[in-house]
């Protein structure tokens, strides 16, 4: 089969297509054959620890063998998945991967659309609910409201009944009010002045609106981070596998009550120029390679 591996430290420029024997799956496993895997735009600087290794650790693709002990999966299944981050990636035609972390992908879209939702979409679903506590008829601030995992936030805040406040950049106000926030602030103007106390802040961006947001919480309001460790007793927190959680996402996706992110798409064999791709600045949605 045909892989991509990050030889050395560096950017993609490190990459390199080369073959690899089929796994096989091991007890608890599964074999997927992979349609598609999602890239995130820093994922070059995780496994420099562990190199040579294989990037990406989202998933869309149908299940090829099964190992012993597993339910709930079988052969011919669609499926996606967010897959850990301390062991290869599945950036390959084929991976074999603990079959507990596989769910049916949303029927509503193809392989590489279901790709590129888990690590976004479980992102916001854990800052906000996990760690932020939201609650029906709380109000949240969500910051980089027009972004990956700022744009599942709002839509999965807003259908989850809360009263939702984005901030984004003035040209971004219109796709965030799209995305269902009932209010919008231009993310240059001052917070304090535009947005009336909170429940829950949902931080994707770090900075100065991060270092401003304990001021616009309520008594016993909950400050949660994504993008670096808040002040005054917030919480940093970094995404995990959640097949139960993605399969509630799936759901809503399937009802369009959340609506996935743009994609755009390069052949495994460009990884390359896939991975430099994310990197730019000033884009929206994900990469994806698909095999």
């Amino acid at each position: 089969m045909r892989v991509v591996r990050l030889r050395a430290p560096g950017g993609p420029e490190q990459l390199a297509i080369g073959e690899a024997d089929r796994p096989r799956p091991g007890p608890a496993e599964a074999l997927v054959r992979v349609h598609a895997a999602a890239i995130t735009r820093d994922e070059l600087e995780w496994p420099v620890d562990r190199l040579p290794a294989i990037p990406s650790y989202e998933l869309s693709g149908v299940v090829e063998e099964v190992g012993t002990d597993v339910a709930g999966v079988a052969a011919g299944d669609e499926v996606f998945a967010l897959t850990p981050f301390d062991r290869d990636g599945v950036a390959a035609d084929y991976t074999a991967l603990p079959a507990e972390l596989l769910v049916a992908r949303p029927r509503a879209l193809g392989h590489a659309e279901s790709a590129a939702i888990p690590l976004p979409a479980l992102t916001a679903w854990q800052g906000l609910f996990d760690y932020g506590r939201l609650g029906a008829d709380e109000r949240v601030l969500i910051h980089g409201a027009a972004g990956g995992v700022g744009g599942f936030a709002v839509q999965l805040a807003s259908a989850g009944g809360a009263h939702v406040i984005g901030t984004a950049s003035a040209a971004n106000l219109g796709l965030v009010r799209e995305l269902g926030a009932h209010e919008t602030v231009d993310a240059a103007t001052g917070l304090e002045d535009a947005v009336a106390p909170v429940d829950v802040v949902f931080d994707t961006t770090g900075g100065e609106r991060l270092r401003r947001s304990p001021a616009l919480l309520r008594a016993g309001g909950r400050l949660v981070s994504v993008a670096e460790d808040p002040p005054d007793g917030g919480v940093y927190f970094t995404v995990e596998p959640n097949p139960d959680q993605l399969s509630s996402i799936a759901r809503l996706v399937d009802r369009v009550e959340v609506l996935p992110a743009p994609v755009e798409v390069f052949p495994l064999m460009s990884a390359r120029e896939a991975f430099a791709r994310s990197l730019e600045p000033g884009r929206r949605g994900k990469v994806v390679l698909v095999a």
